[in-house]
């Protein structure tokens, strides 16, 4: 039996001209790289996050697609995309799943652990 397996990679980085620190906002750019790493292929439907700030507050994201693309990826395939994220303090973080079909129509959740929002300059 075929076996779906997605694998992620996040990088994070601040977006300062997105920033307001007087105002509680705090952007943060970030890009995936996500990889086929199962033995069929496998579709990207749909994703949903949770983005929580310092504070607890949460901000759930559904949609569907990436960036307006619902990648194939065959195995060992990988598929980038950037995106971003804005909370009210300076260090938070996400997590979250995509929503995804293999090609014989068996729907499989792929997670994306959970990743800090924050400058890494901050952290030191």
């Amino acid at each position: 039996m075929a076996k779906p397996e997605l694998s992620c990679k996040v990088v994070v980085r601040p977006l300062p001209e997105q920033t307001d620190a007087a105002k509680d906002q705090y952007a943060y750019a970030y890009t995936i790289t996500i990889t086929n790493t199962g033995d069929t292929a496998a579709q990207l439907i749909a994703r949903q996050w949770w983005i929580t700030d310092h504070r607890g507050q949460v901000q759930e994201v559904r949609g569907l697609g990436l960036v307006g693309h619902q990648p194939l990826l065959n195995p060992s395939e990988s598929f980038e995309y950037s995106s971003w994220a804005q909370i009210a303090t300076p260090m938070g973080t996400m997590r979250g799943s995509y929503i995804c079909i293999t090609h014989d129509a068996h729907w499989f959740e792929a997670e994306v652990p959970e990743f800090v929002l924050a400058d890494p300059a901050a952290l030191h």
